[in-house]
């Protein structure tokens, strides 16, 4: 999932300074589960923006609209009236979602009430982690299940590197060695021979240095992602 945080609310009513009708749009997916930019989230931020408003005299409004998935049409053309109601869109989604409502309403500011932070995991309760980086060219069954382009701080593809110490990195010693974890596992696995292979020298063009990436299905059932949807 994508992991989110809110940026501090002076930095948000900062960047509302001569808008008076706001929407705020939560976000029902990745930004919920991570407690970040939910419809309880999205209440505080209108209460807290209100508030502010409200000791300085402003002449200033706010409501809100309760968006399943902000990045994709089918959970947003319906609520189009109300999220165009206001002089700015205040978005509680990811980047993604912030970009979309812009690029779909290009003759209305959307700002970001939000800081995007990785793909992670939840390992525990109010807890998560950086797992993966987006590379587009996973190569896990290599590495036991274990990215060392999001988990080694240097993303080295071959083997720990010389400032690991006590299998905790030189970056911070808090984190855990991605190649120490790597070796542990593929020992537990009985797979220490796929150390033994040299990685060639990684194509990243399906990466963002290939520029921004998309994906097409050509042959979409399209009764059959309909059922799918969440």
């Amino acid at each position: 999932m994508i992991v989110a945080e809110q940026k501090p609310i002076d930095e948000i009513s900062e960047s509302l300074k001569g808008f008076k009708k706001v929407v705020v749009a939560s976000c029902g997916t990745c930004v919920t589960v991570c407690m970040a930019g939910g419809e309880k989230e999205a209440l505080a931020v209108c209460s807290l923006l209100e508030a502010a408003a409200g000791e300085k005299g402003a002449d200033f409004s706010v409501s809100l609209v309760n968006v399943k998935r902000q990045c994709d049409d089918e959970f947003i053309d319906d609520l189009e009236n109300e999220l165009l109601a206001g002089d700015v869109i205040l978005s509680m989604a990811c980047g993604v979602g912030v970009q979309f409502l812009s690029d779909k309403y290009a003759d209305k500011t959307v700002l970001p009430a939000l800081n995007t932070k990785f793909y992670g995991a939840a390992k525990e309760l109010g807890y998560w982690v950086e797992l993966c980086a987006g590379c587009g060219n996973c190569l896990l069954e290599k590495t036991g299940g274990i990215c060392p382009i999001a988990r080694c701080s240097k993303s080295i593809l071959n083997g720990p590197c010389g400032g690991s110490q006590n299998a905790k990195c030189e970056i911070d010693s808090k984190i855990d060695c991605a190649w120490q974890l790597i070796y542990d596992k593929l020992a537990t696995l009985g797979r220490l021979d796929r150390l033994t292979e040299i990685f060639e020298p990684r194509d990243w063009r399906t990466n963002r240095d290939g520029g921004p990436r998309s994906l097409r299905k050509d042959d979409v059932n399209l009764d059959s992602v309909a059922d799918r949807r969440i």
